[in-house]
């Protein structure tokens, strides 16, 4: 291994978060994290995603990547994996047919770029504002936004493309496009203006079958393209792989004589975990859909090395197809989808039972572990990939809306957040001896719209009083990013409604449950949850608050028999009772679409209530029950569809699935406990109120004077 090499890898932490690098020159060079989800299509990248539990390794090929940085960054896939005590999972992913998991860390979308690092190409350019590119946006679901060329050309009626011309960006919707791939669309330019632009582009909409309701914004349009043809495209389908994911699973041993590959079979679906020895290396075939090779322990050192080249092997001796997906794992450290394969699977030390209270008198000792602070100032790349501007240590201020003006909050009351408010909160710190900002806006899910409007109108106050100076960050409630933890040192708490303003008299409820994640004090946030037992989840800790105790419930956790499952009669008394809640087998989430012309499944990795598509139906498994949500805006042949392929999925899962599992069919806004269960902090009031018409966000003012002024002001100085 090379000195650059070993520099490289001396500077990766197992740190929660996400870790990306790009091959330049045969080197790891980090990507800064204000590039996160931007790719030239000649590189090549390295994505590492840390977890409290695990850690994945992706190794990213663009389509005009060479073969010299494939085989590169190959080879530092495995030393990165050895570095890492080879537990990682490792996962091959090719340019437009990237994995639900890859694609679930970018939730704003991927962004194909042209060219390459060794083009002369920058992550980030300098000059922000001096751009002008045409995107392609495509999908519903997971998108992504390919730099195309700017023209007319480029067009077609069933898609979105984003006209980014650095101070404006305009959004132009396809006349058949749907209201959420126009949605979609519109985070994907909010993410280039907040990311790229910090917060200070603006964003304007136009919809391609009424043109006319825009005509300065097309005027911007035109200016930049010329005239617009009479004929644009017809829409193109989506590129989806129509293979069953669980269609012909076959196991094969994988060994190498005299510089041969040699596969042997070894059994086909249902598969028993007995069947893997910890001697060898096997390799897992879904049929040709996705291609899981797994290494024994034991395994000599030379097989481990080779296991990412001889799963390439097989796919080129089957023939498969070069974008086939490829997941590497070692024993200990399976995947939930390879584990699902298996007709039983039992992960060593592996417990069964309910979770475990405390009572305030008995908590168990956590250890909380802290970044370096002078590491952090010798090598800020460190702070980038942890998403942290510094440790955390600088000044915060905060206010609340209070009648739509600025109320500043009592210090002792840092880190409570009510859903029923907005706040700004003001962090500064140093950096070169000059002070620098950085200007939050946390929104509730119960605020007014007048309020929201107020937060951002008095958040452009503050940085004007601050001569522009503060990089502006918008904060939905529950998805607070981890910077925005830190400050508040492991003591935020979300209250899901109510108030903290003066004179408003909110009656304290006899019980409150609260749904504890993190590991550390940066990450570290506690969420209030409806106070009953099916909203427990034995993945994560409680904390139960009652007039009389506070109790901490620990799922999932390693403790003896006789602690296990002793909860008090207080405690589910306090929770209305005993109730099913969620358990420690992963559940997977899947679309069922025909919105591509032909019915399709897709899963969602690391989902949450977002994800629910009201215009789809989605299927949740479980494992002991299969749900069917309905969407309120699903049409009758998906749902009939839907309810076929459950009943198709229980037959054909590899394996041996009971054929009568219970098939539960719910419909949007009347799920049950048992479903809201499996979603960390569901909210029930989220479709309570009826969309709007128009897909246009309220928060956006699309067609103000304001902003046509901005776009003829950046058209005039680039022309």
């Amino acid at each position: 291994m090379s000195d650059d090499s070993q520099d490289a890898l001396r500077s990766i932490t197992r740190k929660p978060g996400l870790q990306i690098w790009t091959i330049n020159n045969m080197k790891m060079v980090p990507v800064p994290v204000k590039a996160f989800g931007n790719f030239f299509e000649g590189d090549c990248y390295i994505v590492l995603y840390v977890s409290t539990a695990s850690a994945d390794i992706h190794y990213w090929i663009g389509r005009l990547s060479s073969q010299d940085e494939q085989g590169a960054a190959a080879i530092f896939v495995t030393q990165l994996d050895e570095h890492l005590g080879g537990s990682p999972v490792q996962y091959r992913e090719v340019q437009g047919y990237e994995s639900a998991r890859f694609r679930s860390y970018f939730k704003n979308g991927l962004i194909y770029k042209k060219g390459g690092v060794a083009s002369g190409f920058n992550h980030v350019d300098t000059n922000a504002y001096n751009v002008l590119r045409l995107l392609h946006v495509k999908g519903r679901k997971h998108v992504t936004a390919t730099e195309v060329e700017v023209a007319w050309s480029s067009f077609n009626t069933g898609d979105i493309f984003l006209l980014d011309m650095g101070k404006a960006i305009v959004q132009w919707n396809g006349p058949h496009s749907n209201r959420r791939e126009k949605l979609k669309a519109v985070l994907v330019a909010q993410d280039i203006r907040d990311r790229e632009r910090g917060g200070r582009a603006q964003i304007g909409v136009v919809d391609g079958g009424d043109e006319r309701d825009s005509p300065e914004l097309m005027k911007v349009i035109t200016t930049v393209l010329g005239p617009k043809p009479g004929h644009l495209k017809d829409p193109t389908p989506d590129d989806v792989s129509n293979k069953s994911a669980h269609s012909g699973v076959r196991l094969y041993h994988v060994s190498e004589d005299s510089g041969n590959l040699v596969v042997q079979e070894v059994a086909i679906q249902p598969l028993t975990q007995d069947l893997l020895r910890s001697s060898d290396c096997y390799i897992l075939d879904q049929g040709g859909s996705s291609v899981m090779v797994w290494k024994g322990k034991q395994a000599s050192q030379a097989e481990r090395r080779e296991a990412l080249n001889r799963a390439v092997g097989f796919i080129k001796a089957k023939k498969y197809p070069p974008n086939t997906t490829v997941e590497v794992m070692t024993e200990g450290g399976e995947s939930a989808m390879f584990k699902h394969l298996f007709k039983s699977w039992k992960d060593k030390g592996q417990t069964k039972g309910l979770g475990t209270t405390y009572s305030t008198g008995k908590i168990a000792k956590v250890d909380q572990t802290r970044f370096n602070t002078m590491e952090l100032h010798a090598r800020p790349q460190l702070a980038a990939h942890h998403r942290m501007v510094d440790d955390a240590s600088g000044d915060v201020k905060v206010w609340r809306i209070e009648n739509l003006e600025l109320a500043e909050v009592n210090p002792r009351s840092y880190g409570q957040f009510y859903g029923g408010d907005c706040y700004l909160v003001l962090y500064t710190y140093q950096r070169a001896g000059q002070q620098r900002y950085i200007l939050y806006m946390w929104q509730g899910r119960r605020a007014t719209k007048d309020e929201i409007t107020a937060c951002a109108y008095q958040a452009v106050n503050l940085d004007n009083k601050y001569n522009g100076a503060p990089v502006q960050v918008r904060v939905v409630m529950g998805k607070e990013p981890q910077h925005f933890l830190a400050i508040f040192k492991g003591k935020m708490i979300i209250y899901e409604g109510g108030t903290s303003r003066s004179g408003v008299d909110t009656p304290e409820p006899p019980i409150r449950l609260f749904q504890v994640r993190g590991t550390t004090e940066f990450n570290t946030k506690a969420t209030e949850v409806p106070g009953r037992a099916s909203s427990l989840n034995s993945n994560d800790v409680f904390l139960l608050k009652t007039d009389r105790l506070c109790y901490l419930w620990y799922g999932k956790v390693r403790v003896s028999g006789d602690e296990r499952g002793q909860e008090p009669a207080e405690f589910w008394v306090a929770l209305g009772g005993k109730a099913p809640y969620a358990s420690d087998k992963s559940p997977r989430l899947f679309e069922c679409s025909n919105q591509t012309g032909r019915f399709r499944m897709t899963e969602v990795d690391d989902f949450a209530q977002d994800d629910l598509d009201e215009e789809d139906v989605m299927l949740l498994d479980s494992w002991q029950e299969i749900f069917l949500w309905v969407g309120n805006f699903a049409n009758q042949k998906e749902t009939k569809e839907a309810w076929n392929s459950a009943q198709e999925y229980l037959r054909m899962h590899p394996a041996g699935r009971d054929p009568d599992t219970p098939i539960i069919f719910i419909k949007q806004g009347h799920e049950p406990l048992t479903f809201t269960g499996w979603f960390n902090a569901w909210d029930p009031l989220k479709w309570s109120v009826s969309p709007a018409a128009s897909p246009r966000p309220p928060w956006e003012a699309l067609e103000s004077r304001r902003l046509i002024n901005q776009l003829n002001a950046a058209r005039s100085r680039r022309y």
